[in-house]
């Protein structure tokens, strides 16, 4: 007996089940139902608390897909606030750049305007993301915040290329810095805004998720190494060695590849479908206090986009009805869903636990299989 009970398809000529969640919150917190009223600074408005107890418990697919549109505007949110953090720092230094003419700074200023653009690629996987899923895509387009994260990768890559040819160059033709006091208050302003952005992107791309914004925040944190580049050569500069600049350069842009290296490794794994082991432990854990549930197979968690998927299949009594193993799997999902941040779908698939001398029920299967 075999039950596959799957809520997550949204397909426009689709159907929908209810039973499912989505979860924004990280491992440890208190599960909050998506379809609850929502919580400012961790209290429910007094108008809809009340609505809250009174009202029936929602497990709708509406309610998952509202928590899981919220995530993605949360991110939204983060980009457009950081792109004019970071347009507003690369004017400031525009503005320097003329005055003083100093390379290096514009470098850096072309480092923030950069920056700031990849917030544009990342925008549109976001929107694309929200898009339900479809006859072709039936996974939806969550993916296309994989690809914006691999263009924010050569974006640090073609940023550390740009930083390190422009020591070297600096290294080969000396040249002198106007206006150093100015290039060093522009060179602070810069970095603190990077940083800044860094850190707001870091911390928001980890919240809901998103390797693609968090690859993005450890772009930002690059240019704010750029930056102090720029402000330790213009103290070198102030003290009469021209060499500080590039010198100094060269030690950034190293800093630079080993950022890269981290980013890069963090959206790779997320394409290759990798994730936390501790999330399968945790998920494991939570599906063996299921009732019923006599043992656990395969399980299987995949990234689509800053939202999880689940395949699992579970043991039960040979001797269950259908309508039995199908409440068994179905608290196996709910299970899942409040165990796992961020899951908004699980696959169950019952089996019924053997009997000696019973031939496996999957063997017609076995051809199949990959080698």
């Amino acid at each position: 007996m075999s039950d596959r009970h799957e809520h997550g398809q949204d397909q426009e000529s689709g159907h929908r089940h209810g039973h499912s969640h989505g979860h924004e919150q990280p491992p440890g917190h208190p599960h909050e139902h998506p379809g609850a009223p929502s919580r400012r600074h961790g209290r429910l408005r007094p108008g809809r608390r009340l609505r809250h107890l009174l009202a029936p418990h929602s497990h709708e697919t509406a309610d998952r897909l509202d928590s899981a549109l919220e995530s993605s505007a949360r991110g939204l949110r983060a980009l457009w606030i950081s792109l004019a953090a970071l347009g507003a720092t690369a004017l400031a230094q525009a503005v320097v750049v003329a005055l003083s003419g100093s390379v290096a700074l514009l470098g850096d200023t072309v480092h923030n305007t950069a920056d700031a653009l990849t917030a544009v690629p990342l925008a549109i996987a976001f929107v694309l993301g929200r898009r339900a899923a479809t006859r072709r895509f039936t996974y939806g387009y969550g993916r296309a915040e994989d690809l914006a994260g691999i263009a924010i990768v050569l974006t640090i890559a073609a940023s550390a290329v740009f930083a390190g040819w422009t020591a070297v160059d600096r290294l080969l033709d000396p040249r002198p810095v106007n206006h150093v006091p100015a290039v060093a208050v522009a060179a602070l302003v810069g970095f603190a805004g990077n940083e800044w952005v860094a850190r707001y992107r870091i911390r928001v791309g980890r919240a809901i998720g998103s390797a693609a914004l968090v690859a993005d925040g450890l772009h930002a944190r690059t240019d704010g190494f750029t930056s102090l580049a720029v402000l330790l050569g213009a103290g070198g500069a102030a003290l009469g060695w021209q060499l500080a600049d590039p010198v100094v350069g060269l030690a950034i842009t190293t800093a630079i590849v080993l950022v890269l290296r981290d980013a890069a490794r963090e959206v790779f794994r997320r394409v290759m479908d990798a994730v936390d082991p501790a999330l399968v432990d945790r998920a494991e854990q939570a599906l063996r206090q299921v009732p019923g549930v006599r043992g656990v197979g395969e399980l299987r968690l995949r990234w689509i986009g800053h939202r999880l998927r689940a395949e699992v299949a579970v043991v039960v009594d040979g001797g269950a009805t259908v309508r039995e193993a199908h409440r068994i799997a179905v608290d196996a999902e709910h299970a899942l869903l409040h165990a796992v941040p961020r899951l908004t779908a699980a696959l169950v698939h019952a089996d019924p636990a053997p009997v000696p001398g019973e031939h496996d029920p999957h063997l017609p299967l076995a051809h199949h299989a990959v080698a």
